[in-house]
């Protein structure tokens, strides 16, 4: 059975249709942006299970404030930043869970050492995965957002709220942060 065809009609009357009760036009939105909101997501999750309930999440949150979207940028833009929030309420969220590595679940897959190098990149993927984990929530988005994703500090403004300003002050404190604990750990190695 062939796909069904996506939806031409653009974002904006998407919206419109989903805001009039036409529920079909919001499974559109989803699988038009789909790809999108998981990438963003991804950075944040720290399990394929994690992932997919992140998404729905993002997706949930999307649709109960989609009375809220006005419109005067693209709606790509508005997804953006619902997922970047949405991300964050996560991250607080599981900033007050006991803390796990994110790559435990992927572990059995990465056994294989007879690839050189791969030991030392695995125990560095740990040692910045464990460090993430122990910054505050804010931030582990300013880095997670201008390192990982390598977004401008407009752009991530643009995604969280902040000014930009703020945001550069919060990426400051964040690296400084993050310098202390992995120096901790270093040290703690020797």
């Amino acid at each position: 059975m062939a796909d069904p065809e996506p939806d031409p009609r653009p974002d904006g009357r998407l919206v419109a249709a989903v805001l009039d009760g036409d529920d079909g036009a919001f499974a559109a939105l989803v699988g038009r942006h789909k790809r999108q909101v998981l990438r963003i997501a991804a950075r944040f999750s720290r399990a394929p299970h994690e992932l997919e309930e992140l998404g729905q999440e993002i997706f949930l949150k999307a649709y109960a404030d989609l009375g809220q979207y006005r419109g005067d940028a693209p709606f790509s833009h508005w997804l953006s930043r619902v997922a970047v929030r949405s991300c964050y309420d996560a991250l607080r969220k599981r900033r007050r869970e006991v803390d796990t590595l994110p790559l435990d679940d992927v572990a059995p897959y990465l056994a294989d050492d007879s690839i050189p190098g791969k030991k030392d990149a695995e125990a560095a993927r740990n040692l910045l995965n464990r460090a993430l984990s122990r910054l505050r929530p804010a931030e582990r988005m300013v880095i997670t957002l201008l390192s990982l994703e390598e977004r401008t500090v407009r752009e991530v403004a643009g995604l969280t709220g902040w000014t930009e300003v703020n945001v550069k002050v919060r990426a400051f404190r964040a690296r400084r942060a993050l310098k202390r604990i992995l120096e901790e750990a270093d040290g703690g190695e020797r």
